[in-house]
């Protein structure tokens, strides 16, 4: 009978162990976020959707002051309304990222009216999809616009003086940079270029109190295929492209991806891949890059054949009403997302 009972506590014991190791990271992920990022200010492009909406929200709750900005008067002035009732100060501005003298005007206006940046995210970004025969050069062009230059501007517009202050830099890449992905080949060079970007800033900021961050999602649920542009076979692509960032299990949701990034990013963390598939595809590349190339390869044989001409450029908004009640039905968790994220404007 003793016997029977210890095996009994220790079947007890190692069940409320496992029990615990499994809530501690979502019991960690809603504590408040450390010290080193509240009540700070705050620039985060690309915060009027998806995961930067998700990090602003994130960031007003713990009182920082909010310089956003995008494209779109309208997005912009959205998200700035919902920000203000989590009690943040925010400062909405209208700018394209892509371009430098829009970014250096919006850094003169934050500077104006908050003073320094304490943290900066780069987030902003686009995405063409397609195989590599539909694609044209300006596609490869606004990529890196997007989502390279746009961080080497925000960037160097503020390393100065967070050389001389400390600060914190959140530079928000993706598994695309790690591996190449068939038929997002300009998103995956733009990526490829800001991971090396992002952990060269942490390589040459050493010592001057400044923590980077590079951030490697992986499949996220924001519904931002919503905006994706398509190229080659439209319909086609758009369907296995939308089918996959609706992937049971596979996919984050954005609020979780944030919390995650922004205590990683005070505990000065460096990198941080986010879903399990997102690092066991990168480790997996890291070891076998040529086998990992091959699978890439057979995954490619099996995505929409290249048209015969490049043809026209469709946003995913254009794509979605036009797709069957089943397909609609299997993205249902993508079309709430976008609803969350502000995507379904």
């Amino acid at each position: 009978i003793d016997a029977m009972l210890d095996r009994k506590k220790a079947l007890y014991t190692g069940v409320g162990l496992g029990a615990l190791a499994l809530a501690f990271p979502y019991w960690s992920e809603n504590q408040p976020l450390p010290a080193v990022l509240r009540s700070k200010t705050a620039l985060i492009t690309g915060a009027t959707s998806g995961l930067g909406l998700a990090l602003a929200r994130e960031l007003a709750a713990a009182g920082c002051r909010l310089v956003i900005c995008a494209r779109h008067q309208e997005s912009l002035n959205s998200a700035a309304a919902e920000l203000r009732t989590l009690v943040a100060e925010v400062l909405p501005h209208l700018c394209d990222v892509s371009q430098r003298e829009q970014v250096e005007e919006m850094l003169g206006a934050a500077r104006q009216h908050f003073g320094p940046i304490d943290i900066l995210i780069n987030n902003a970004g686009s995405i063409v999809v397609g195989p590599l025969m539909a694609m044209q050069t300006e596609d490869f062009e606004s990529c890196m616009e997007s989502m390279f230059y746009a961080h080497v501007y925000t960037t160097l517009g503020i390393l100065p003086d967070m050389l001389e202050r400390g600060g914190s830099i959140l530079n928000v890449t993706s598994i695309g940079g790690r591996i190449t992905v068939p038929h997002l080949l300009p998103y995956s060079c733009a990526k490829a270029a800001a991971v090396a970007f992002s952990e060269g800033i942490r390589q040459e900021t050493r010592g001057h109190n400044i923590r980077v961050l590079t951030a490697v999602p992986g499949l996220m649920r924001t519904g931002s295929y919503r905006n994706a542009l398509f190229r080659g076979l439209q319909a086609e692509e758009y369907a296995w492209f939308t089918l996959s960032d609706n992937l049971p299990g596979l996919a984050m949701s954005a609020r979780r991806a944030a919390r995650q990034l922004l205590r990683a990013l005070a505990a000065d963390q460096g990198e941080l891949r986010l879903t399990w598939s997102a690092r066991l595809a990168a480790s997996a590349h890291g070891l076998l890059p040529g086998l990992v190339n091959q699978i890439m390869a057979m995954v490619n044989s099996c995505l929409p054949p290249a048209p015969g001409a490049p043809g026209s450029i469709i946003p995913g908004r254009a794509l979605q009403d036009q797709m069957p009640a089943w397909f609609k039905r299997l993205t249902a968790a993508g079309k709430l997302a976008q609803s969350r994220y502000q995507l379904h404007r």
